[in-house]
């Protein structure tokens, strides 16, 4: 997922409401799904992908900051609440 952005792996743009996203989300979850693509490590791949830009971006405070930081958020986002 190097240097990806999460809005592209969900297929929505910045500006995508809660419910776009959401509706992103579980559409290409039910694709790469695991247990629908047995075997299949670029599903497996893609499907761990999709729920974590889907984390970051369903939280309000997350996807602000990922929002106003970009990737330099990721690893700030979580260093923040370890804290």
């Amino acid at each position: 997922m190097a240097g990806q952005d999460y809005y592209e792996i969900l297929g929505c743009n910045r500006n995508a409401s809660a419910e776009d996203l959401k509706k992103a989300y579980r559409k290409l979850a039910m694709q790469h799904h695991p247990d629908r693509n047995p075997g299949d490590k670029a599903a497996e791949q893609k499907f761990k992908e999709i729920n974590h830009a889907y984390d970051v971006l369903k939280d309000e405070q997350k996807r602000a900051a990922y929002d106003r930081y970009g990737a330099a958020a990721r690893a700030a986002v979580y260093d923040a609440l370890r804290r």
